[in-house]
């Protein structure tokens, strides 16, 4: 009878090593460079792990526009396999300086094209918001404000010393806000994006460097010692600030037309990694319904992926602009610079 039982017992421990041996090959250490705000459930991450051997680290660098720059000048040597959180309004700075591999992923074919930017598929849509102004609810009640319905509104004496963004040459989202000024003054005429931006600053706006910081640390609304009510931020943020003994967020966004800017974020697999083939996983993983539907609750957007189901708190609290200020991805890339060269020497000098 042993001698009958072994030959299977040997099959399923040739079994066993060789799948251990599969996941050994796919299992090395991925190193994901991504953003401050990026965040995912650990049970979500490990279930990743499980399934196919490969531990992930998360590398967080600052906002947006630091990774991406710190990308870049680390492309010789790169900071990890995977970058994600680089979003349309820095893409072409990325793409341009030749930072990512191209690759199709299958879950491709579920995603609608409006968010596929790049058709060399050097990048791959993940999440997508609108970059809008976030309001604290009760400071607004309790000082019987009316609520900025134009962006204009925000240069009036009633909102002075009210409102905090982030510099646009190292934050995505203050590079969109500075597109939603461009979009709605232009570049030319009697009032140009760089006149609001002036009388902007001479009502005492203040500027940082990130969304962290300018969230958590100046928003009267994330920080205990914030004095800002106004900050410039995400549609998809007030979920965040739900409070259970009133059933309500104690924030709101402005979604007024020409208020916001619509931002896809991307993830690409960093030119020079040894584990293109981790790498390629991890980015179908992150197409996968379980990585989107865990997304709108661990970072605040929404995903991509239509098949991914929204939570409660997202559909209630959370918004999408219907008509979002609108700049074509050419002239972003084209102008990005020159548009933020003058308002660094308009705003900044």
């Amino acid at each position: 009878m042993l001698r009958s039982v072994f030959p299977r017992i040997m099959l399923i421990l040739g079994v066993l090593f060789f799948t251990h041996s599969l996941n050994a090959q796919n299992g090395a250490i991925l190193t994901v460079v991504t953003h401050d705000s990026f965040n995912i459930s650990e049970a979500i991450l490990q279930a990743f792990t499980d399934e196919t051997g490969i531990t992930v680290e998360i590398l967080r660098a600052g906002d947006a526009g630091q990774v991406v720059n710190q990308s870049i000048l680390s492309k010789n040597n790169p900071l990890g396999d995977v970058l994600f959180g680089v979003d349309n309004t820095f893409l072409s700075r990325a793409l341009d300086a030749d930072i990512f591999v191209p690759y199709a992923s299958p879950s491709l074919k579920n995603i609608d094209e409006a968010f596929i930017l790049d058709t060399e598929l050097r990048v791959t849509p993940i999440d997508y918001g609108d970059v809008c102004l976030n309001y604290d609810i009760a400071y607004f009640e309790d000082h019987n404000l009316a609520v900025p319905q134009t962006l204009r509104d925000l240069t009036q004496p009633e909102y002075q010393d009210l409102l905090v963004t982030m510099n646009p040459t190292t934050s995505s989202p203050g590079l969109a806000f500075l597109l939603t000024t461009i979009a709605e003054f232009g570049t030319e005429g009697d009032y140009t994006f760089l006149d609001f931006w002036t009388d902007l600053v001479a009502n005492d706006v203040l500027i940082v460097d990130g969304w962290e910081e300018a969230y958590f640390g100046y928003f009267t609304a994330g920080s205990e010692d914030g004095t800002y009510p106004l900050v410039v931020s995400y549609a998809s943020s007030p979920p965040f600030t739900y409070d259970e003994e009133s059933d309500m967020a104690t924030t709101a966004s402005i979604t007024a037309p020409g208020m916001c800017f619509r931002q896809v974020e991307f993830a690409g697999i960093l030119r020079g990694t040894d584990n293109a083939t981790a790498a390629q996983q991890f980015i179908d993983f992150m197409l996968s319904e379980t990585f989107q539907a865990d997304m709108p609750l661990q970072m605040f957007v929404f995903p991509v992926n239509p098949e991914a189901e929204l939570p409660e708190l997202f559909t209630r609290f959370a918004t999408i602009a219907e008509e979002p200020a609108q700049i074509d991805y050419a002239d972003i890339e084209a102008n990005r610079d020159d548009w933020i060269t003058a308002w660094t020497e308009t705003v900044l000098r």
